[in-house]
């Protein structure tokens, strides 16, 4: 199956890596095995895998997502079977490195819509998405993924009062952890999409175990483009860690804590991949709080 890959993912995966090299094979296998007819790839897509949209051999739409082994494509696999699309879009196959999913609308996330609804609907989708993980679950936790995070950070070139701020809160939360729920790990205003039998599924979710404030902060940096262009966007960002806490019963503090971690976690790993504005944009922010 002859198709070229979206920019954006060999830009993020280069384009030597022997992943994209072999990915019409791969597709062409998991479009055999499930017996889809493909429709089109969906670009720009992602940096850490590729979308088709297909149909099912009974004209059921359909999307098709292939990752990485790098993009740990199995807890993906394990939360979306575990929320059996409660929440979060509906998975309805899988193999190695492949995931059948259904068809929600892409085009369509929720930073279609004005702020204040948009969070009023993410806050809605993580509530469904908040729940006890299996009893034999392998997620990795909050503390282990923020521990390697952490390393990382340390040998970083990032401002180094904003680093060590960061660092210490990350000790501090981590030391008691009030809850081991299953996150979505990356949720944000683009990984929720339209859909059909429910208004609104996430997607994409890099799950994880551990406290709700957690996943809430990556939501509170959302749209921080349009935050940094205004003139009250640092004390719009303080209200927001506020509103966000008491509509989803999430201590402030800790939600405030998990924020500064998060941003400049991003800041100084997008820095350190050359993605200058977002470094920038993402540290700023940190700053604020």
């Amino acid at each position: 199956m002859a198709f070229e890959p979206p920019q954006r993912l060999v830009r993020a995966l280069g384009e030597s890596d022997l992943w994209l090299g072999q990915l019409p094979k791969t597709v062409q296998e998991a479009a055999d095995h499930w017996e889809l007819d493909v429709e089109r790839v969906m670009a720009p897509g992602g940096r850490s895998s590729l979308v088709l949209l297909v149909r099912q051999p009974d004209g059921t739409a359909a999307a098709l997502k292939i990752a990485p082994p790098s993009a740990s494509p199995g807890p993906e696999r394990a939360a979306l079977a575990h929320w059996d699309g409660f929440g979060a879009v509906r998975l309805l196959g899988a193999t190695d490195g492949a995931l059948l999913l259904e068809r929600l609308h892409p085009e369509v996330s929720l930073r279609s819509l004005p702020e204040a609804k948009a969070l009023l609907e993410a806050a809605g989708t993580l509530r469904r998405l908040w729940i006890e993980p299996p009893a034999d679950h392998d997620f990795e936790t909050v503390a282990e993924r923020t521990a390697r995070q952490a390393e990382a950070m340390r040998a970083s070139a990032g401002p180094a009062g904003l680093v060590s701020a960061a660092l210490a809160a990350r000790d501090e939360l981590t030391a008691l952890s009030p809850e081991l729920l299953l996150l979505h790990g990356n949720f944000r205003q683009g990984k929720v999409l339209a859909a059909d039998r429910t208004p609104w599924l996430s997607v994409g979710p890099e799950p994880i175990v551990g406290e709700r404030a957690y996943d809430l902060a990556r939501l509170v940096r959302d749209r921080v483009e349009d935050l940094i262009a205004s003139a009250a966007g640092a004390s719009v960002a303080r209200r927001r860690v506020n509103r966000l806490a008491d509509s989803l019963e999430v201590d402030a503090d800790r939600l405030r804590g998990w924020t500064l971690f998060r941003a400049v976690e991003s800041g100084t790993r997008a820095m350190a991949a050359g993605r200058r504005q977002e470094a920038e944009l993402a540290l700023e922010f940190a700053g604020w709080l």
